[in-house]
């Protein structure tokens, strides 16, 4: 992953302060992966930039469940998940989808960060995936386009 200078930092600050009035309180994302990739370099570093960006940011170590992540997801009332893949476990996501969607959580946001071969992009995005972030995303990217979706489906 590539790290980017904080140039923009203000504006990303702007962006989650923004959000934080919309919803009365700070965005908050879990951060985790799924399955038994144990690589969570890129999932530390990205959620540094969302904790510098203004956002509450619940971090799991890696090989977490799918059950597991659910709990969490309820039990700390997030607006997102971001589940970070380094090899193949976004092929897991689809379940973890479906499991968020039985357990209520339809406007929940999920993004997917990290290796996903373009071609199995639509398996996400069709299962209810709204954003995939490849390696060298940059900082504004992901807080931006997190923000905006945040903004879109968990701000009444």
């Amino acid at each position: 992953m590539m790290l980017v200078s904080d140039k923009n930092s203000g504006q990303d600050e702007a962006q989650t302060e923004l959000l934080r009035k919309l919803l009365g309180r700070p965005p908050r994302v879990l951060v985790t992966k799924i399955g038994l990739d144990g690589h969570d370099r890129g999932s530390r570093i990205v959620a540094g930039f969302l904790r510098d960006a203004g956002m509450e940011v619940i971090y799991t170590a890696p090989w977490q469940s799918i059950d597991t992540v659910v709990n969490q997801a309820v039990e700390e009332d997030v607006d997102a998940v971001g589940i970070s893949s380094l090899a193949t476990d976004h092929l897991l996501v689809p379940k973890l989808m479906n499991a968020l969607r039985d357990a209520d959580l339809h406007d929940v946001v999920v993004v997917v960060g990290g290796i996903v071969p373009d071609d199995e992009i639509p398996l996400l995005t069709d299962a209810g995936v709204m954003a995939v972030f490849h390696p060298g995303s940059s900082r504004e990217e992901i807080i931006s386009t997190l923000s905006s979706l945040i903004t879109e489906y968990r701000c009444d």
